[in-house]
């Protein structure tokens, strides 16, 4: 998987795998038995306030042209066999007819429209139960959709939707383009029928010609044009294959094709995504099923948790140097909730909720430690609540996500788990991409049994499930004493680790 920079064989066939998160832009080139021979990263910024987060669309696509250019220069163009993008769940932008931005891109996190959940909801809500999901939360696309319209009413007429991927691939293939079941899910997809609700978008007052087409992820859906191909360096004519979002992205580039495996990515923020055959029902609307490309079901979440706040909080430290300070604070003295943005998702629905952090020793080792911990506490709440809601979690657990390269926080993670985790060789978005790209032509889960690549399995250590029993139960206490987590979660958490 490391032998980068060697030139990929024609006859084997190169696969593009292209992904958009919140700050960076990455491509991979990846070969049918796993080996990355190309890739490129570009860096990504956005306007962040308060319920607010923008990022400039065209700055996505200039990102994703700079990152393909660099990950083709070791890559021959008649290798390439097909690209697949993927990108933020819940981000999207209105564009006129040629596919250029009339507003700016609303993020994956941004809130403004929390005042539209319930008409949303009232409206769709019988369409959302059949869907498993039950409600959606104020950061999903539908109810910012209705908030851009009733910001620009004067784009009712004439303007299209975009999902973050749609933007992407429209540019790519130099046309309309359909959306991938997988991306418009949080916009209203009824991912049972395959198609929009017409009668919940009408009642809601969503133009008709505002939406666009909708296919399973793996459809193809077009090629790369003349134009896209002097952008990006690939070649004119490669199969577009619809995308996932940026958490199914990392699932398929984790392996995680087969029911009771799961996957947890910890990135910016925090996904958990697994594999059912049944579609599993959340009244609460905590969890929510994307469709696979075989036709079974990808439950999961994604909190507002995660190593953005590391970023924040402890900018140009050395964090291998923190990791060993914390390694001395186990449990820590502290104790913290590490939101990275206001509001919570998962595992509990609470717009208002605010990172904390209570107690401590006053060390900066402690506080990092507290923050870790934290981490791994909302991730073993997120699955005491899949348990809780008979999701089968008996299968292997593999960890992606820029976290994953923190040895020390993954052993910890496996600790508070109490259960092993597995380390694929690249832990990327973009392969899951390439994964998919190649699932085109053959099985999606043949094509990641080939390409994927685990690289280490860690078992807890002993003793560990007692070492963080009681600041978990702590943890648990505190949240409920908040009103953020139920009676029913708290008891399923108390039985120990899922």
């Amino acid at each position: 998987m490391s032998e980068r920079g060697r030139a990929a064989d024609p006859e084997s066939g190169v696969w593009l795998g292209l992904d958009i998160g919140t700050q960076s832009a990455r491509a991979l080139a990846v070969t049918a038995d796993g080996r990355v021979v190309g890739a490129g990263t570009q860096q990504l910024s956005g306007n962040r306030s308060g319920p607010r987060h923008e990022q400039e669309p065209e700055a996505w696509w200039r990102a994703i042209a700079a990152a393909s250019s660099e990950a083709m220069r070791t890559v021959s163009p008649g290798a390439v066999r097909g690209v697949a993008v993927d990108a933020t769940s819940g981000t999207i932008v209105l564009v006129d007819g040629d596919g250029s931005a009339l507003t700016a891109g609303l993020m994956y996190d941004d809130t403004r429209a929390t005042a539209y959940v319930d008409r949303v909801n009232a409206a769709g809500g019988a369409v959302w139960a059949e869907l498993g999901y039950g409600r959606m939360q104020p950061s999903w696309a539908l109810p910012k959709l209705l908030w851009l319209l009733d910001e620009h009413p004067e784009l009712r007429r004439g303007a299209r939707l975009a999902h973050q991927a749609d933007f992407i691939n429209r540019r790519l293939v130099g046309r309309e383009v359909p959306a991938d079941l997988s991306n418009a899910l949080k916009t209203g997809a009824h991912l049972v029928d395959e198609r929009w609700p017409e009668e919940v978008m009408e009642a809601l007052g969503v133009p008709a010609d505002l939406l666009p087409e909708l296919v399973r992820s793996g459809t193809i859906i077009g090629a790369v044009g003349e134009g896209a191909a002097t952008a990006t360096a690939i070649p004119a004519g490669t199969p577009v294959i619809a995308g996932m979002t940026d958490g199914c992205a990392a699932q398929l580039g984790a392996g995680v094709l087969s029911p009771g495996r799961w996957n947890s990515v910890l990135g910016t923020t925090l996904v958990v995504k697994g594999v059912t055959r049944e579609l599993i029902h959340d009244p609460s609307g905590v969890v929510y099923s994307h469709r696979a490309p075989n036709g079974d079901w990808l439950p999961g979440g994604a909190s507002s948790t995660g190593s953005g706040i590391i970023a924040r909080d402890f900018p140009d430290r050395d964090l291998d140097e923190l990791s060993r300070a914390a390694s001395a604070h186990e449990p820590a003295r502290g104790l913290a909730y590490p939101l990275a943005s206001a509001g919570e998702r998962f595992p509990f629905v609470a717009p208002d909720a605010r990172g904390f952090e209570l107690g401590g020793d006053g060390s900066e080792a402690d506080r990092f430690a507290a923050v870790l911990q934290g981490v791994g506490y909302v991730e073993r709440l997120c699955f005491d609540y899949l348990a809780m809601l008979g999701a089968p979690l008996e299968g292997e657990l593999i960890l992606t996500g820029g976290a994953a390269r923190n040895e020390y926080w993954c052993q910890l993670r496996a600790d508070i788990l109490g259960h092993p985790v597995s380390l694929p060789e690249v832990s990327e978005c973009a392969l899951g991409m390439a994964v998919l790209a190649a699932g085109a032509s053959r099985d999606a889960a043949q094509a990641a049994a080939e390409m994927v690549r685990i690289r280490v399995t860690i078992d807890p250590r002993p003793g560990s499930a007692d070492r963080f029993a009681g600041t978990y139960s702590r943890f648990v206490d505190e949240l409920e004493d908040r009103g953020w987590v139920g009676a029913a979660l708290a008891a399923q958490a108390r039985k120990g680790p899922a």
